[in-house]
């Protein structure tokens, strides 16, 4: 993305009741990425038993749309100073509709795979293009910051909405209903946004670069494949090459940006620790939510036995905490400071699964809901807040590439909670599991690779006591697997805490007045603007 903004890169500034008017419409792109991620988590056990995924294939479906996505964030969002930031919005809602359609339809995992990896170019164009446009649209930073907020909670309103409608669809009608949500949720954008949202573009865009772009998608994609392998059956080279190939793919990117004039990516910014910061807690925010809604829509649906509908109301009070929070962390950070908040904010996802890991055996749901709502309160404060200090701890002529990293930190946190701790939880699961001897290779096979798969093949054995054998160990494993992963979850977010706290502690970001930029830049604010 363009270093450069120009004072001409958009018309003239729309009324108040049109801004937010327009900021209502851009939520439904915001609201569907949300939907999306957590929608899926809970299709989860219908798909395998229709498609009837390995464990691999399981995670590449959840996996591969987030991890094409980041890859893409900012190339896209370079596209979009190019033809118009409103314009590329228009064409990704149109693409990501139609190819959503056509999920819904698909026969085997590998070409459910593939759509989800072209969803994920659509959606990459819908994503940078929502936040660049709050900036230009929202000039006053009072509003900015309440538009700011609204973003970051349609996240967690998007999550809450996902089990219920998601829920719902599953009890009435086959898995790949859920991909039809994108259809109807797309509509406002593509009925009223040509109307309401006004055009902006840089008249002086940094040009489009093949090179960067590989470069980016050759470190991610070989990373989290490396993870994936790491847990999986490969041989452990495969997994040690693969993310070698990643790293040095990352330091080319990171050399071909230093030296370009007109960088895809502005890895300059990183040098401010505060903006550095702030996009710690973005990944790790999203990484513990993805990370938790993951395994615990599997517990709910195929352990505690609860309906999808069922399983969605039990996970409503912690996203609807997400939502209160992240407005709550506004006026809190203009009280006792932006720094203060977001540390707050990862002590309770830390905490969420300590709860995990003390209670996560036996299975008990009361704990299970108070762990989430925990969660839910620290992804709030932290979310909302990371946010802000990402987009006001840089230059304004900085603030589109501000945003497309702070929506890719969004992203790789995602790819990151399902690839390492889903892995994890595979593998833990797959090696503790017990089958019957009675059970024949391809029916041990399928049991051992998922929760689903071991629930499958138990109603369909003719003994109730080697079913029963089945369920009750396959239970014990995949639980057993879910304390390892928490503890893992836990001890991050609390590294996590100690990297923002020693990077916001030595910065004049924790008190009353900000300092923004770096170098000769620097400039005074509030925190949390």
């Amino acid at each position: 993305m363009s270093l450069t903004q120009h004072p001409t890169n958009q018309l003239a500034q729309p009324g108040r009741a049109r801004r937010w008017a327009a900021l209502a419409v851009l939520m439904f792109p915001v609201l569907l990425v949300a939907v999306d991620n957590t929608v899926l988590s809970f299709a989860v056990p219908a798909l395998s038993t229709a498609l009837a995924p390995t464990s691999t294939q399981l995670l590449w479906i959840i996996d591969v749309y987030p991890l094409v996505l980041a890859a893409l964030l900012v190339p896209m969002g370079s596209l979009g100073d190019r033809i118009g930031r409103r314009r590329l919005l228009l064409i990704g809602g149109v693409g990501f509709a139609v190819v959503s359609a056509g999920a819904a339809f698909m026969p085997d995992p590998t070409l459910l795979i593939g759509a989800r990896a072209l969803m994920a170019v659509f959606g990459a164009m819908l994503m940078p293009a929502t936040l660049s446009l709050i900036r230009n649209i929202f000039i006053d930073a009072g509003e900015r910051r309440m538009a700011i907020a609204v973003w970051a909670s349609a996240f967690s309103g998007g999550a809450a909405l996902g089990p219920i409608v998601g829920g719902w669809l599953l009890e009435h009608f086959w898995w790949g209903s859920v991909f039809l949500l994108a259809v109807p949720m797309l509509l406002p954008l593509l009925l009223l946004g040509p109307f309401l949202i006004p055009e902006s573009r840089d008249p002086a865009p940094g040009r489009m670069d093949p090179g960067s772009i590989v470069l980016a998608m050759g470190t991610l994609a070989p990373i989290v494949y490396g993870i994936k392998a790491a847990t999986g059956h490969s041989p452990a080279w495969v997994a040690g090459a693969a993310i070698a190939v990643g790293v040095l793919c990352g330091l080319a990117f990171v050399r071909r940006q230093l030296r370009a004039s007109a960088p895809m990516l502005d890895v300059r910014l990183f040098g401010n620790p505060v903006f550095s910061a702030a996009l710690v807690v973005n990944l790790v925010s999203v990484f513990a939510l993805m990370g938790f809604i993951y395994f615990l829509a599997q517990h709910l649906q195929l352990i505690a036995g609860l309906s999808p509908m069922e399983a969605g109301f039990f996970m409503v009070p912690g996203l609807v905490l997400t939502v209160v929070f992240g407005f709550v962390a506004v006026p809190l950070a203009q009280r006792i400071g932006a720094s203060s908040v977001v540390m707050t904010g990862l002590s309770f996802s830390a905490g969420a699964y300590v709860l995990v890991v003390a209670f996560g055996r036996s299975g008990s749901l009361p704990a299970l809901l108070a762990a989430f709502c925990v969660l839910g309160i620290g992804v709030g404060l932290a979310e909302t807040i990371s946010n802000d200090l990402a987009l006001s701890a840089v230059p304004s002529h900085r603030a589109g590439s501000a945003a497309a990293i702070s929506e890719t930190a969004y992203e790789v946190g995602s790819v990151l909670g399902t690839a390492i701790l889903g892995s994890i939880l595979n593998a833990a699961y797959s090696s503790g599991i017990v089958v019957p001897e009675q059970l024949d290779p391809t029916q041990a096979a399928r049991a051992r690779e998922t929760l689903a798969g071991a629930m499958d093949t138990a109603g369909a054995l003719p003994s109730s006591e080697h079913a029963t054998a089945l369920l009750e160990s396959a239970a014990h494993a995949f639980d057993s697997g879910v304390t390892i992963t928490a503890s893992i979850g836990a001890a991050l977010m609390l590294g996590a805490l100690l990297v923002v706290k020693k990077a916001l502690g030595a910065s004049p970001a924790t008190g009353k007045t900000v300092r923004h930029g770096a170098g000769p830049e620097r400039r005074s604010r509030r925190p949390g603007t």
